[in-house]
């Protein structure tokens, strides 16, 4: 199975060759008189006056010359009929029909048989194929190349002493001039000695440099370099290597040079054994020399991260993935990762699992590790893992029809789990199985829909928690629930709209209620916490909510929209200790309470939980916005909030914003504040001025702990990016990045700002 090609960044030099590249397979739109269509092997002739002597054709003004290929114009040119050769001299045009080539010269030596021959003191213009991906800035101008002379020989060209460039030719920001240059039409060209010069100055050598000529081009070789500097890692330079090893399978192997810091590697590795299953890896590390402090001491911040993704089909039915994932410490990956949202994520989560799929029945086979970084404090952490866990699952399956018809489900795991923290660890593999099957029904009265449902659940652990210490005896759980979901008639008016929302307004209400009743867990302090399992208690609890829709309907196309949405839950509990599982004064988390809101509140006994509210609207495709909080009426204060907005102004502009808070006691999470902005200007493909700024400040700490700010220029043919970016995370990371990158259209981009980091 063939890979796509990667995302290379290709250098100015890699830009030269596609442009030099006389012969791209692209169509043509030039045509001869369509008076004279040939057919392969035949020639017309044409001038103001023709003689011939033998097989030789002697041609004079305004000479043309036609086959099934090509045309050359000039103002005079002998043909040999027999042999296919050509010598134009004077105003001699080339077109090529079949390939776009529009070429002018002062004299051409060719064969129309065999297609070889010398131009001299030529230019002209070849379209090319972009080798590029959506983020690649792209111009409809075409190549314009010039060379003192052009041979064509054995299907390949060497063009000496010439340059080329795709920008305006009076005044071209950039070229690339090379005194030889061979070139072999959709496989590569390699340059010698060339020079890429921007406005007249030069910028880059290369004695030497291969480039693949291919649509999606996998040929082997060396990227671009990276350089730039920070003012944590001091002067960086960074150089890869992409190696197609074969249709299936390549691989980039790069190294970077930080001079106040060490050395840093990456590995990346991907393939396609089999028609249905791929892979793809990848290796990042550090050997780092230590950050120096003040003192002339130095804090170590080296580590490595490795990812691995993949997945197939296997016989039987079967499908697998895997996703596995490893990071060294949070304080590495703080230290050295390049995008701010990947330097707040403290979790590490491996999985890989079998399944297949059976009518209503699937059976799962995964191994899971879970790892969630504390503090950047070395093995300040807590440790998952199932190795390996069986699920055997059914969704609902009918069993009986009629006015109160009867569906079964279940859900079912055996696995052997462990728990490692600094306070305590468990053993190495703890037996856990757990059954839950349920009925449910259904049927209407007076309009209201009921759904209950009937299960009970039992749960066996290898391994107990007893006053405070691991005790290795066994322990089981089991339980009985009842729930029963009612759901009353909607209300709905429908209205006129304002026009710049729509020709009609559909206000709807939708009110629903839910009970849930759970009973004969009275050991709830004794089960070890592994996942969400875990967490069933004793409740005797019911959910009230209510959500207001709003739709529009487009006048001309018919088309129906949500535009604005309010919906308002809360549970209430009617077992405010739930069965004694509740401990006072203390973060308590429970199955009750998560899937209510992801903000813990329970630490003490209450009879509801905080009223939450979502709003969101979307007046337009221009406009959102979002906001989500938790009213406490116990602490008589919004304790949770998070907004969400943003608004494109016009094509152009376009303004996001969020502010996010977490306002509970310490005992239940850390408190924050924050706010994040990202505004822009302009977009990626836009000529002039691009500009895009984001930041988070923190108002805990009354600092910014990211900043980004990127100013693009973008002419006819090329671009030029500048960004600075600032990190303050923590006690970890202080530092300032400049990073900057070149953009050649059509071809792509070189410097230490890579494409996929790029605010636009």
């Amino acid at each position: 199975m063939a890979l796509s090609s990667p995302r290379l960044r290709a250098g100015p030099l890699a830009a030269v060759v596609v442009l030099i590249a006389l012969h791209s397979a692209l169509p043509l739109g030039a045509q001869p008189d369509p008076a004279f269509e040939p057919r392969p092997g035949d020639t017309r002739t044409q001038a103001d006056y023709q003689e011939q002597h033998g097989d030789i054709k002697f041609l004079k003004g305004r000479v043309e010359i036609v086959t099934d290929e090509f045309v050359i114009t000039a103002s005079e040119a002998n043909y040999n009929e027999a042999s296919g050769d050509v010598e134009a001299h004077g105003n001699v045009r080339y077109r090529h029909l079949t390939r776009q080539e529009d070429l002018y010269a002062e004299k051409l030596s060719y064969n129309a048989q065999s297609e070889t021959g010398t131009f001299y003191q030529v230019h002209g213009i070849v379209e090319s194929a972009s080798q590029g991906g959506p983020r690649l800035l792209s111009t409809d101008n075409p190549f314009y190349l010039e060379g003192a002379i052009v041979y064509k020989a054995a299907g390949h060209y060497t063009v000496h002493d010439g340059f080329v460039t795709n920008c305006e030719i009076d005044n071209p920001w950039w070229t690339m001039r090379s005194p030889n240059t061979t070139i072999v039409p959709g496989e590569h060209a390699t340059i010698r000695r060339g020079v890429f010069r921007l406005r007249g100055v030069p910028l880059f050598y290369f004695p030497y440099f291969r480039k693949s000529l291919k649509r999606l081009p996998r040929q082997s070789g060396f990227l671009t370099p990276n350089i730039g500097h920070s003012s944590r890692f001091g002067f960086v330079l960074g150089q890869s290597y992409y190696w197609a090893i074969n249709r299936s399978y390549d691989a980039t192997i790069g190294g970077t040079w930080l001079s106040d810091r060490g050395s840093a590697s990456r590995v990346t590795l991907r393939g396609r054994p089999t028609k249905n299953s791929f892979f793809h890896s990848t290796f990042f590390g550090v050997n780092d020399r230590g950050f120096q402090q003040r003192d002339g001491s130095r804090v170590k911040q080296g580590g490595g991260t490795f990812q691995l993704e993949g997945g197939g089909t296997i016989p039987g039915g079967f499908r697998g993935i895997a996703q596995i994932n490893y990071l060294s410490s949070l304080e590495f990956r703080q230290a050295f990762t390049q995008t701010f949202d990947e330097a707040v994520i403290s979790q590490v989560k491996s999985i890989g699992f079998i399944s297949k799929d059976i009518s209503t029945f699937s059976i799962n086979v995964s191994a899971v590790r879970h790892e969630n970084f504390q503090t950047v404090q070395k093995d300040d952490k807590i440790i998952l893992r199932k190795l390996p866990s069986l699920e055997f699952n059914s969704r609902d399956r009918q069993l009986f029809d009629g006015p109160i018809p009867l569906w079964f489900s279940l859900d079912s795991s055996f696995g052997l789990v462990s728990r490692t923290q600094p306070t305590f660890q468990t053993r190495r593999f703890v037996q856990r199985g757990d059954i839950f099957p349920r009925l449910t029904s259904s049927f209407r009265f007076a309009e209201f829909q009921f759904t209950p449902t009937f299960g009970f659940r039992q749960t066996s652990y290898g391994q107990r928690r007893e006053e405070g210490s691991l005790q290795g005896v066994n322990l089981h759980r089991g339980s009985r629930e009842f729930s029963l979901d009612i759901a009353p008639p909607s209300f709905q008016r429908i209205f006129e709209g304002p026009k710049w929302l729509g020709a009609r307004v559909k206000h709807v209400i939708e009110p629903r209620i839910r009970y849930r009743f759970v009973d004969g867990i009275d050991n709830f302090d004794k089960v070890i916490r592994f996942d969400e399992r875990d967490l069933l208690t004793n409740t005797n609890e019911a959910d009230i909510s209510i959500t207001n829709r709003l739709y529009a309907k487009d006048a001309t196309t018919g088309a129906v929209r949500e535009v604005a949405s309010l919906e308002v839950w809360q549970r209430r509990y009617f077992d405010r200790d739930f069965g004694g599982a509740l401990v006072p004064g203390q973060r308590n988390v429970f199955s009750s309470t998560i899937d209510v809101t992801p903000f813990a509140f329970l630490d003490q006994s209450r009879s509801a939980s905080p009223i939450v509210t979502s709003f969101r609207v979307m007046p337009n495709w221009r406009t959102f916005l979002g906001w989500r909080y938790d009213y406490d009426q116990l602490r008589g204060k919004i304790v949770n909030s998070s907004v969400d907005s943003g608004w494109r102004i016009n094509n152009l502009w376009s303004v996001e914003a969020g502010h996010h808070a977490v306002r509970t006691p310490s005992t239940l999470s850390a408190p924050s504040n924050q706010l994040s902005t990202l505004v822009r200007l302009g977009d990626f493909n836009r000529r002039g001025w691009n500009v895009a700024l984001r930041t988070n400040y923190d108002y805990r700490q009354t600092i910014f702990i990211y900043n980004a700010t990127q100013a693009t220029y973008n002419t006819d043919c090329c671009g030029f990016s500048f960004e600075w970016r600032r990190f303050a995370i923590g006690q970890t990371r202080n530092e300032n990045q400049f990073r900057v990158a070149l953009s050649i259209a059509n071809v792509g981009s070189f410097g230490t700002l890579s494409p996929r980091e790029r605010m636009f």
